[in-house]
C-alpha cells in the first residue's frame, strides 16, 4: 500500500463533516465515483503524521457500512484537537493506493473537549505554631502528566498568578481518579495555589476546576 497524489483522473474526498455528541464523533463526506472504501486515519493534533508513508492504525470503511450508519462514528477518548483524515482507497493493476490530498479538503480537526482537573487546597495551622500544613488533592479525569501542573507559594496571601510567588514542580503524574498528595509545611504568613505550568498550551486540553 503506498499514497498517490491526487490529479485530474485520480478520485478525490470533499465535503468532509463533523458532528460530535455524547464524545462520539459523526463523520461524513461525499464519495467519489467508483471508490467502494476509504482509509480513515484519526490522530491528535499535536501528533499529526505527515510522513512520506502511510500512517499505521487506519481504520478501512466501505461505502456499504457508510450507507448503513449513515456516515462513520467513532468514540473520542482523547482531549484537545483531534484530526481525522479520509483517503479514497483504490486498486491499480493489483496494488492499494491511498489518495492523497495535499490541499487538506479529506481531513477535518475537531475538538473533543477538555478533561477536567478538580483540585481541593487546605491550609491547617495549629495556635501556637510558626508552620502551618498544606494538604492537596487533584482528582483528575483522565491520567495527567506532573509537567501540566505546578503550585505557587506566597507570603501574605494567596498568588495571583504562576508568577504571583515562588513556583514548585509536582514530582509525580496524577492518575485518572483521586489523587492525595503528601501534605508539605510553609510559614504561617504563606499560601498555596495550583496553575497550569503553561496556560496556553494545557487549558487546550484540561479545565482546572476547584472543589
Amino acid at each position: 500500500m503506498r499514497y498517490a497524489e491526487v490529479n485530474p483522473s485520480a478520485p478525490a474526498i470533499s465535503e468532509v463533516t463533523a458532528r460530535v455528541e455524547d464524545r462520539f464523533c459523526t463523520l461524513r463526506w461525499r464519495w467519489p465515483d467508483g471508490v467502494q472504501a476509504v482509509c480513515i486515519h484519526k490522530e491528535t493534533a499535536e501528533g499529526l503524521d505527515r510522513g512520506e508513508l502511510p500512517p499505521s492504525g487506519m481504520k478501512l470503511y466501505t461505502r456499504e457500512e457508510y450507507k448503513a450508519n449513515n456516515g462513520y462514528r467513532d468514540r473520542m477518548e482523547d482531549i484537545g484537537l483531534v484530526v481525522y483524515t479520509v483517503y479514497a482507497r483504490i486498486n491499480e493493476n493489483g496494488e492499494t493506493l491511498l489518495i492523497r490530498q495535499p490541499d487538506g479538503s479529506n481531513r477535518i480537526t475537531v475538538s473533543a473537549g477538555k478533561a477536567r482537573i478538580y483540585f481541593s487546597i487546605q491550609h491547617k495551622k495549629a495556635i501556637f505554631a510558626k508552620q502551618k500544613t498544606v494538604h492537596m488533592t487533584i482528582t483528575a479525569e483522565v491520567p495527567v502528566p506532573k509537567d501540566v501542573l505546578c503550585y505557587v507559594k506566597k507570603r501574605g496571601g494567596y498568588p495571583a498568578s504562576r508568577e504571583d510567588g515562588v513556583l514548585f514542580p509536582f514530582v509525580q503524574d496524577f492518575a485518572a481518579g483521586r489523587n492525595i498528595l503528601p501534605p508539605i509545611e510553609i510559614g504561617k504568613e504563606d499560601f498555596v495555589r495550583i496553575f497550569f505550568t503553561d496556560g496556553r498550551k494545557y487549558g487546550q486540553y484540561y479545565e482546572l476546576v476547584p472543589e
